[in-house]
């Protein structure tokens, strides 16, 4: 179990480690002034040709009274900014410090003092953007713009772990420069505490609000840096892609800004609609409870306002309190957006059934194996009645036991429905880990991609879309080609194969002409997912296509009520 955990510490959650600074040319300062705000900013240009341009503020700091509130624009002058270190990150909830969560919750307490967020370089004035451009890019070039949104169940993450340097030198080598952008947003509890209070303040689903601001500033500003604000692509991994759609629906799909669309396409590496009860829903105000009670704020008149005074580490520790995605809960995450009746009317799957979202081309995927190091914490189940109990209690509260039991009576035998896929009995870590991996990998993001395709396809039948699936890490013990392996394959591009290599080009042609084949050169065509519902396969050295029907039995019983696996 260390040697898998350790894996996934290094590799699968990226959000934990960061990729080493790009080394600098001495003398090499580019310097581009934005208007709004009235800004100088001084980066660097490293030995890979790529102009830099790190911690840009896009609003103002979310601190004092503004923490737990809407992010607010700058409205003056920031003078001249160097950006030139790296961004401070946003607070990280990594594990829980729920003293019943030992030695996870000492861990998690020793991370959150003041000594260690400063070596950390984390704190709550961290809504800044990074820019990455090809060196010597004037600010009449209107390249396309690649907007990068990270992921980490939105509870970790930063832009300091995605140095989009990679990708922009493969655009420059393929012929399809572009100008790469990712922004912080607010995680955990700063970003998306839920609840009644909540609600009634219109403090909801702040992270989104982060994300929509820096797309604005994008909008506003990208141009100085040569990027052309009219071709936008909006691209994410795990929570990033989740919101990615999440900003397709956001205000009923109302992306338009100053009378034009924020963006034109969209690209979702594993994540789509997360289907959920409303903010102030059962889950979401025993969650608002909680941190109320482990911030010492219980019994005041107005626990929101007692919440936004408490110093940085109280309130870290309190919104920390609660079961984190690192742990036994896994993805029935504490933190993520639902609806609040305003930035998202409805639980996503129903705005894309009513067409409320903004319907641009987009591509969708994901890793063979979802599932398998969100299954890694719960050895203690050992029977099909104990995973029924798991979703139960922690995951689906108005699903019957009698739905429960059906849907896992799908994943009958691991050998043809445990994951890691095509492995037969090997691999399964206790008793009912391979069926788990394969549950919670569907139900998260495997089966759910093919529930939003079939609504979008309905409902907006001439919008483009392409589907894929990675398996490219197959045969990889116990996690196959886990969720998160793709940071690895194709944005840090650290293993060069034909996964990695496909990838890139397909997504540059799409981001260029929002079709992954107009500039793919010798890869085979990638055929819409409407036209015949098959998905492209990359594997470690070929490309291939497969029918979208695998667990078709499962995909059922979940269609045959969907408000029943609302998270």
């Amino acid at each position: 179990m260390p040697s898998i955990l350790k894996l996934i510490l290094l590799f699968a959650l990226p959000l934990v480690w960061a990729v080493p600074a790009q080394r600098r040319a001495p003398s090499a300062n580019p310097t581009v002034i934005i208007s709004k705000p009235e800004t100088t900013v001084v980066g660097s240009t490293g030995l890979n040709k790529i102009d830099q341009f790190n911690g840009i503020p896009f609003a103002l700091p979310p601190t004092g009274s503004l923490r737990l509130k809407p992010p607010q624009p700058i409205q003056t002058s920031l003078g001249t900014i160097q950006a030139t270190s790296a961004a401070r990150s946003c607070p990280q909830f990594s594990f829980s410090t729920d003293e019943k969560d030992l030695p996870s919750s000492i861990i998690a307490k020793l991370i959150n003092i003041p000594l260690f967020q400063e070596i950390t370089n984390a704190g709550e004035d961290c809504l800044t953007l990074d820019v990455r451009r090809p060196s010597g890019t004037q600010a009449d070039a209107k390249l396309p713009v690649l907007v990068w949104i990270f992921g980490g169940g939105f509870e970790q993450g930063a832009t300091t772990s995605y140095d989009g340097s990679h990708i922009v030198t493969s655009s420059v080598k393929l012929g399809m420069p572009v100008i790469f952008v990712a922004m912080n947003y607010r995680l955990g509890g700063f970003g998306f505490m839920p609840g009644a209070e909540i609600r009634k303040d219109g403090s909801a689903n702040l992270g989104l609000r982060d994300q929509r601001l820096a797309l604005q500033w994008v909008a506003d500003n990208i141009a100085a840096f040569g990027g052309d604000p009219s071709k936008v692509t909006i691209w994410g991994e795990s929570a990033g892609a989740i919101s990615v759609f999440d900003q397709m629906a956001m205000y009923d799909g109302d992306n338009i800004y100053n009378g034009v669309p924020l963006f034109r396409s969209a690209i979702m590496n594993s994540g789509s609609i997360v289907p959920a009860n409303p903010v102030d829903g059962t889950k979401g105000q025993t969650v608002y409870d909680t941190v109320v009670k482990n911030a010492g704020c219980s019994g005041v008149s107005d626990t929101l306002a007692c919440l936004r005074h408490l110093d940085y580490t109280k309130f870290l520790n309190a919104a920390n309190s609660v079961p984190g995605i690192l742990g036994y809960n896994s993805v029935a995450e504490s933190y993520l957006p639902r609806p609040d009746g305003t930035i998202l009317t409805q639980s996503p799957d129903q705005l894309v059934i009513q067409g409320k979202y903004a319907s641009v081309p987009f591509i969708i995927g994901d890793q063979e194996d979802e599932g398998t190091i969100f299954a890694l914490y719960q050895s203690n189940l050992t029977t099909t009645d104990d995973i029924v109990d798991y979703l139960q209690n922690l995951y689906f509260f108005d699903a019957s036991r009698q739905q429960l039991e059906s849907l896992v009576a799908t994943y009958q035998d691991i050998k043809e429905d445990g994951s890691p896929f095509r492995t037969g009995s090997l691999n399964n870590w206790y008793p009912q880990y391979k069926r788990l991996a394969a549950i919670l990998g569907d139900l998260s993001f495997t089966l759910t991609r093919r529930v939003f395709l079939n609504y979008a396809k309905k409902v907006r039948p001439d919008v483009p879309s392409w589907s894929y699936l990675s398996t490219y890490d197959h045969g990889l013990p116990f996690l196959g080609t886990f969720h998160g392996s793709d940071v690895l394959q194709v944005f840090h591009g650290i293993l060069q194969n034909y996964g990695s290599k496909a990838i890139h080009s397909y997504y540059l042609s799409f981001v260029y002409d929002q079709d992954p084949n107009t500039r793919a050169c010798d890869y085979m065509d990638w055929p819409q997912w409407a036209n015949n519902q098959s998905l492209m396969e990359f594997s470690i050295d070929r490309g291939g296509l497969l029918p979208d029907n695998f667990r078709q039995d499962s995909y059922n019983q979940i269609m045959a009520d969907p408000p029943a696996f609302y998270i």
